[in-house]
C-alpha cells in the first residue's frame, strides 16, 4: 500500500479554468450545458445582464472554443443561438470537478 504525503497530492485549485471565474461565463456554459441550444435573448434572461456584457462573455467563450454560434433568421428577424462545444463541454466539466474536490477536501 502506498500513501502520498498531502505535499504530494496535486491540489485542485491548479484544474480551475481562468475562463469560468466570471458568474456570467459559468451561468452561460451551465445553461448550454443542459440545453441543446439557447438563443440570445434566452441566456440574457436567464443570467440577468445587459446585451453588452452578454455579446463581452459569449465572445471570450467562442474565442476559446467552449461555444459555437449560429446565425440565422426566423422571418425577417435575426436569431443567434449558442451551443456548447465537445471542447467547451470537457472543459466545463473539468472545472466543476475540480470545484468538487476543492470542496470535499475541506470536509
Amino acid at each position: 500500500m502506498i500513501i502520498y504525503a498531502k505535499r504530494d497530492m496535486k491540489n485542485p485549485i491548479e484544474n480551475l479554468n481562468k475562463i469560468f471565474d466570471s458568474r456570467i461565463r459559468l451561468g452561460i456554459m451551465s445553461a448550454l450545458i443542459v440545453n441543446a441550444e439557447v438563443n440570445f435573448n434566452e441566456l440574457k434572461e436567464l443570467i440577468q445582464v445587459t446585451d453588452g456584457n452578454l455579446a463581452s462573455h459569449i465572445k471570450t467563450l467562442e474565442e476559446s472554443d467552449y461555444i459555437k454560434v449560429e446565425k440565422g433568421f426566423i422571418g425577417r428577424k435575426t436569431n443567434t443561438t449558442y451551443s456548447v462545444t465537445k471542447a467547451g463541454e470537457k472543459a466545463f466539466k473539468a472545472h466543476l470537478e475540480a470545484l468538487e474536490q476543492m470542496i470535499k477536501s475541506m470536509e
